[in-house]
């Protein structure tokens, strides 16, 4: 079956048995490794990528049922390549990850929970990653990397106060929402060289 499907912004056009998941589709016939097979039935989150800016475990369904949706990997969570986003940047100062195999799953949802709030409690980023299964960090430095993601897109967020010489920016030049999580790394408040 002819599919065209939309991921990390591009439209790919692949030949699929109707029988065939989203994750081994995305895998096999696209090359995005990034997304993790582990149980393969929708238990441990490794698998998940966004449908629409929604997580959502691409074991579980078929590349079929994903025809006219926004397909988002790990591999498309970034600017550009070699930059990391902030949430990726968090995991990576707060050490939370260890092996790795959980990671993608566990940005791709970090990253969901702060598109729709930036400014979660704990309790609200324990509930959001509580379908991801982590075997090594014990989960204490990945909620402490959603916490630092959180500060950081607050502070992109806050107006910059203007300095009285500053030209008034035109309506027109205003720049876009950091909101989308995809700041890099570099656009956060961590100084060079520390802690990446």
């Amino acid at each position: 079956m002819k599919l065209s499907l939309e991921v990390n912004g591009r439209a790919r056009d692949i030949d699929v048995e109707p029988r065939k998941t989203l994750l081994d589709t995305l895998r096999d016939d696209l090359l995005l490794v990034g997304t993790h097979a582990g149980c393969e039935h929708g238990v441990c989150g490794a698998c998940t990528i966004l449908l629409d800016g929604e997580p959502v475990r691409s074991c579980l369904m078929f590349a079929v049922q994903a025809d006219g949706y926004a397909i988002t990997t790990i591999e498309g969570i970034a600017t550009a390549p070699g930059e990391l986003s902030v949430v990726q940047d968090a995991f990576c100062e707060t050490h939370g990850l260890q092996c790795g195999f959980c990671t993608p799953g566990m940005i791709l949802t970090s990253h969901a929970l702060l598109e729709q709030n930036d400014s979660p409690s704990r309790e609200e980023i324990v509930e959001a990653i509580s379908g991801n299964i982590c075997r090594c960090t014990g989960y204490g430095q990945i909620v402490e990397a959603v916490e630092l993601a959180a500060e950081r897109l607050q502070k992109a967020n806050m107006p910059r106060k203007r300095h009285a010489n500053e030209p008034v920016e035109d309506a027109g030049e205003a720049h876009g929402s950091p909101r989308s999580g995809l700041l890099k790394a570099s656009e956060s408040d961590v100084p060079p060289g520390d802690g990446s």
